[in-house]
């Protein structure tokens, strides 16, 4: 349940799902009941499946979840979210987040420091180029990492009614929550998680940012992205999804609070000599069921749910590799019934 008693908000996660089929996709998951539909940016562009979508849907918010940041300017972002905002009739959420340095410099081939400082700066940014474009006024921002201070009558978007859509920010480590308490109106979630985690250490440093910038925790929502399975086959596919994101420094964190530090260890040194496919069988159980709620009825699997979502504001669906839309329809419905 959320504070107000109200459950959260359900969004269904689209990822991998072909683009020619995108629109078709989000259209059910809203005449399924879905409150929302977020498109991840794994092998896929995160912003053409919501155009699409846009045009097939009428209630449902859409929003990346996540876009990353740090390969595309601040300016180009703030245009395609824009004119996202103003095609969705105002139901696009604009979710960020920074990736690893790995992928930042060696897939996409730009520089990285500073994530944390970066982040908030680059929300910073967003809002004066928004804010420039609603207003008319001079756009001047200067930044440490980026500047923007042009802004001609020719390049300045038509005005929409909409106003500037939100920005939610992806944060694992403390510095970064910190940063979504302070700018953000949305933190998300990653779904290598846990109630503990989210009470130990997302809580915490959401409350040290939000106190920071003298705001309230009304002011930033909590989205959390839960795996969730209706099926052993699905369990298993999260399995190796968790088996995935447990070999990657960024998530160690999450694994060292459970005591879990040495199922990292063996992960990471795996993933590294090309082991992926005895990187699953590492996997216990109990891991898998304190990141994964699963259930074979909708009854059960809201069950489980329950305690992981309590006190957040949306929850984002997401399985592992071939999970049917369709096999989420039960617990949507459970799930608006309250």
């Amino acid at each position: 349940m959320t504070t107000s008693g109200r459950p959260p908000a359900l969004d269904a996660t689209m990822r991998a799902i072909p683009i020619a089929d995108s629109a078709t996709w989000a259209r059910h998951a809203e005449e399924l009941g879905f409150d929302g539909v977020v498109v991840t940016e794994t092998n896929n562009d995160p912003f053409l499946p919501l155009a699409l979508a846009a045009t097939t849907t009428g209630r449902v918010s859409l929003g990346t979840g996540i876009a990353l940041a740090f390969p595309r300017t601040p300016m180009e972002v703030a245009y395609t979210a824009w004119n996202l905002q103003d095609l969705t009739g105002g139901r696009f959420v604009l979710g960020l987040g920074t990736q690893v340095r790995a992928h930042v410099e060696r897939r996409f081939g730009v520089p990285w420091s500073h994530p944390a400082r970066r982040m908030r700066e680059y929300v910073l940014a967003l809002r004066a180029i928004w804010r420039s474009w609603e207003t008319g006024e001079p756009l001047d921002f200067r930044g440490e990492f980026t500047s923007h201070t042009l802004m001609p009558p020719a390049f300045r978007p038509r005005p929409q009614p909409h106003g500037a859509p939100p920005v939610y920010l992806a944060a694992v480590r403390e510095r970064m929550i910190e940063v979504a308490g302070e700018v953000a109106d949305g933190l998300l979630v990653h779904p290598l998680q846990s109630p503990r985690f989210v009470d130990e250490v997302v809580r915490p440093a959401l409350d040290r940012g939000v106190e920071r910038a003298g705001r309230t925790g009304a002011d930033v929502a909590i989205s959390v992205a839960q795996f969730a399975a209706t099926t052993p086959d699905e369990l298993e596919a999260i399995r190796r999804r968790i088996a995935f994101y447990g070999s990657t420094p960024g998530y160690r964190q999450v694994l060292d609070l459970h005591g879990w530090s040495g199922l990292f260890e063996e992960l990471h040194a795996l993933s590294r000599s090309d082991g992926w496919g005895r990187m699953p069988g590492l996997v216990t159980d109990e891991q898998l069921t304190t990141f994964a709620a699963y259930g074979e009825t909708p009854q059960a699997l809201a069950e489980d749910l329950g305690p992981r979502t309590r006190g957040v504001d949306r929850v984002a669906l997401t399985a592992g590799e071939g999970a049917d839309l369709e096999s989420w329809a039960p617990l949507v419905a459970r799930w608006r019934a309250g």
